[in-house]
């Protein structure tokens, strides 16, 4: 059985570290192998526009727009349905390939047999 990763990053340009840490596994994941599922939900629903997403930089991190290709050519990542409604944003809004989703598919997903969920 593979293990499959659901990782939900909860915090943007709010938190840069965590939410960088959260793209950093998502990313390290996939490119190992691992299917991942990357969730961006609050302020990191941010992340996921063009926009905004360049936003987030550290010093010595690989920067966020990096990761998330890297999510989005070897796993899925989904915003948030309602965290990306508050924010006015929908689909045409957010990176080609980033989907929309309610907790009802996140909850599927982290349930998932062989599935382990990380929150940052």
């Amino acid at each position: 059985m593979t293990r499959e990763l659901v990782v939900k990053v909860t915090c943007g340009i709010d938190a840069p570290e965590r939410s960088n840490q959260g793209f950093t596994v998502a990313a390290a994941a996939a490119a190992g192998g691992t299917p991942v599922s990357l969730w961006l939900t609050g302020e990191a629903v941010w992340l996921a526009t063009a926009e905004r997403g360049d936003e987030l930089a550290l010093p010595l991190a690989t920067p966020v727009p990096e990761l998330l290709a890297t999510v989005l050519e070897l796993g899925t990542v989904t915003a948030c349905s309602q965290c990306a409604a508050r924010r006015l944003l929908s689909q045409e809004h957010l990176l080609p390939g980033v989907r929309i989703a309610g907790a009802p598919v996140f909850v599927e997903e982290a349930l998932r047999e062989g599935a382990q969920a990380l929150v940052y």
